[in-house]
């Protein structure tokens, strides 16, 4: 996992307007806390469930290197601090909140692998010139010249030691796209999908509780 990290990056094009963040090239202290972080929970033979994301936002594993993980929550809850960058982010806040349900990180990291499959953070130029967060499938073009990395990716996940039988997709939109891979691709057996957590924030914080449940029963369901 350090070493796919480490070794990550995207050579191929891009859009006008739109750019990749490798937190691994930008930032020597994201190689460290994300070796720290590996090294802590996943140090061990155990194969583990993959839990796919869209790709790594800005604020969270865009500075941290670890999916759903700001500064925050890696210090605070995996007691691993980062001195360069402070960020909030909040996936990072529900998945935190749901991990606490689940048992706590060390009972959660011990059964779930999260990834992207785009495992870089892209940004796009807004018409104010500014640089804001972008979804790999955000544009028909984009999502083109992605494709192939996307599924490369995928299959380098489930080389690490994942089951490819069963996988949960973060999102409804990314589980469109997921399903299309999938089809073509021929990468897992089942899977489930969730809402994403920066959707469930924004848009259902009154019935967070819900989703947090939501998950749990459905993680603890998979075919373990």
């Amino acid at each position: 996992m350090i070493d796919f990290n480490i070794n990550l990056q995207y050579s191929g094009l891009l859009p006008d307007g739109f750019r990749v963040l490798n937190p691994y090239l930008e930032n020597p202290e994201t190689i460290y806390v994300m070796t720290q972080f590996y090294g802590k929970y996943y140090n061990d033979h155990h194969c583990r469930k993959l839990i796919i994301g869209i790709n790594p936002s800005r604020h969270g594993a865009g500075v941290t290197g670890v999916p759903f993980t700001d500064t925050k929550r890696l210090k605070n809850v995996c007691g691993i601090e980062m001195k360069s960058a402070h960020t909030h982010e909040i996936s990072s806040v529900f998945m935190y909140d749901m991990i606490r349900d689940f048992g706590g990180a060390e009972v959660f990291y011990n059964q779930f692998y999260i990834n992207s499959p785009f495992p870089l953070a892209i940004i796009r130029k807004t018409t104010q010139s500014q640089w804001v967060n972008a979804n790999y499938y955000d544009d028909k073009a984009l999502y083109a010249m992605v494709k192939d990395f996307l599924i490369d990716s995928l299959r380098q996940h489930i080389n690490l030691g994942t089951d490819p039988n069963e996988c949960f997709v973060l999102g409804k939109r990314n589980a469109e796209f997921i399903r299309k891979l999938n089809r073509e691709a021929q990468l897992f057996g089942n899977l489930k999908v969730l809402e994403h957590p920066r959707y469930i924030q924004q848009y259902k914080s009154k019935e967070k509780q819900f989703y947090i449940d939501k998950y749990i029963l459905t993680l603890n369901n998979s075919s373990h």
